[in-house]
């Protein structure tokens, strides 16, 4: 099989709106999903740029942390100095190759220029053992130097080499071609970077691949192939052309899905898929191993986190009934793969009647805290929102609202969505139960958590 490593740049692509905590949860969901390398940019002045690096450092210990240098011989010290205490560091000597770009940006001519590709790998090599050389706007250069620039960075000590299409100007099979005249007799590892504008970004990917190239640089809401779309074709077409990657692909969607929630602060619609129910129920007294099973027959593929939160929710749901295959699937959908949970419930009473007013005592845990609202409302629902609101110590605008059932029979589980407005954003979130006045807080809570997420 021919092993294509993936380089995901989404943390390198210009979103000035990421807070630090947004960046490392990306960092974090990129690992778990299998990709080869974690790309970031170059490490500026502020300290929270090496702090960045050294946190992520810190958890990302299977796959490469890489970190960009192109200003200065300096910036290359503050990169090696960031991934210090990396598992896998590796130093990217990032520098334009087309003229214009390299005045602008670098104050160079083309004659200086190699020179400095020389000067900058060198100085990579000798703090960090791995040192990639990407060639910017690479099918806008001139050919000759281009070849040039190449060979320079090759025997200054680089041990693999990426050619950009960032003004997206080839066609797949043309780029294929030029990555195959350029990178002739060079004897290190040939990487590829498409920009996505024109839509084509995939097919020249996978054609370079078909021409040799090793790794692809992919990205989830930015310029580069987009991972979602390369990830789904090595999947279809491993076997015919014997291709393979790290990529866990039972959890592409679900893990872009939530990577794509933190970028936009936006839930994406889920993709309906259908699910056969083959008769097999799951007791209260099955074991993990048991209910893993069942749930990759279904097709997840779950860390040992989220797994440890699914069996968690599996066993509170089979403390009142036996468990479906359906059943499992929306409590994987609702449990594995959220936010960091700000507020966890630990118990509600909810009062109503036809001759009484409803009322919801709620007592919600933080940080190790229990602290406790007690509200009335025109029903229990409304109540339970209003006991929430009052713990949170802040009123959300309720954007929706919605119930529906999971299963069939008269003990069916019930599902909810809540979606919050607040500072111009919606926040949505769903909860699960036999309850459909304990789905509604989950749900209600879910949302909660993902704004005070989101705001931190």
């Amino acid at each position: 099989m021919n092993y294509i490593k993936i380089a995901d740049t989404t943390l390198s692509e210009p979103k000035s709106n990421l807070s630090f905590k947004q960046k490392l949860e990306i960092a974090r969901k990129l690992e778990k999903l299998g990709v080869d390398v974690v790309e970031l940019p170059e490490i500026g002045s502020a300290k929270a740029d090496t702090l960045l690096v050294r946190t992520a450092a810190s958890f990302v210990k299977n796959s490469v942390l890489s970190v960009a240098a192109a200003s200065s011989i300096d910036a290359v010290d503050r990169a090696a100095e960031a991934l210090s205490t990396a598992v896998h560091p590796r130093i990217r000597v990032e520098l334009p190759m087309t003229s214009s770009i390299m005045e602008y940006t670098l104050h160079k001519k083309q004659d200086k220029m190699c020179a400095y590709v020389k000067a900058m790998v060198e100085k990579a090599k000798s703090v960090c053992g791995d040192v990639e050389f990407v060639a910017v706007d690479a099918t806008r250069a001139e050919k000759d130097f281009l070849k040039e620039a190449v060979r320079t960075a090759v025997e200054a000590g680089a041990d693999k080499v990426s050619l950009c299409d960032n003004a997206a100007i080839l066609l797949p099979d043309d780029f294929a071609c030029f990555i195959n005249e350029i990178t002739d007799g060079i004897d290190v590892p040939v990487g590829v970077m498409c920009n996505n504008k024109n839509g084509v970004a995939t097919a020249a990917a996978i054609l370079a691949v078909k021409n040799g190239a090793a790794c692809v640089k992919t990205s989830i809401g930015g310029e580069a192939t987009p991972l979602r779309e390369f990830g789904d074709l090595i999947k279809d077409i491993r076997e015919n052309y014997g291709i393979s990657t790290g990529i866990r692909f039972t959890e592409l969607h679900r893990t872009i899905d939530q990577i794509d929630w933190i970028i936009s602060g936006k839930a994406q619609k889920a993709v309906a898929r259908e699910i056969i129910d083959d008769g097999i129920t799951l007791q209260l007294n099955d074991t993990v191993d048991t209910v893993r099973e069942s749930i990759e027959k279904i097709g997840y593929d779950l860390s040992d986190e989220d797994m440890k939160k699914v069996y968690e929710e599996f066993r509170r749901i089979a403390r009142k009934k036996n468990v479906g295959i359906k059943e499992l699937d929306a409590i994987v959908a609702n449990t594995a793969l959220q936010v960091p949970a700000t507020y966890t419930i630990e118990s509600y009473v909810i009062n109503c009647g036809n001759k009484l007013s409803a009322s919801a005592q709620i007592a919600l845990q933080r940080e190790g805290r229990t602290v406790q609202g007690i509200a009335i409302g025109d029903g229990p629902i409304d109540a339970a929102f209003h006991a929430i609101e009052q713990i949170i110590g802040r009123r959300f605008e309720l954007d929706d609202f919605s119930i529906q059932t999971v299963t069939q029979e008269k003990e069916a589980m019930g599902s909810a969505l809540v979606r919050l407005r607040t500072g111009g954003k919606i926040y949505s979130g769903t909860g699960l139960s036999t309850d459909i006045i304990g789905a509604s807080i989950r749900a209600y809570i879910n949302a909660v958590n993902k704004t005070v997420y989101d705001e931190d």
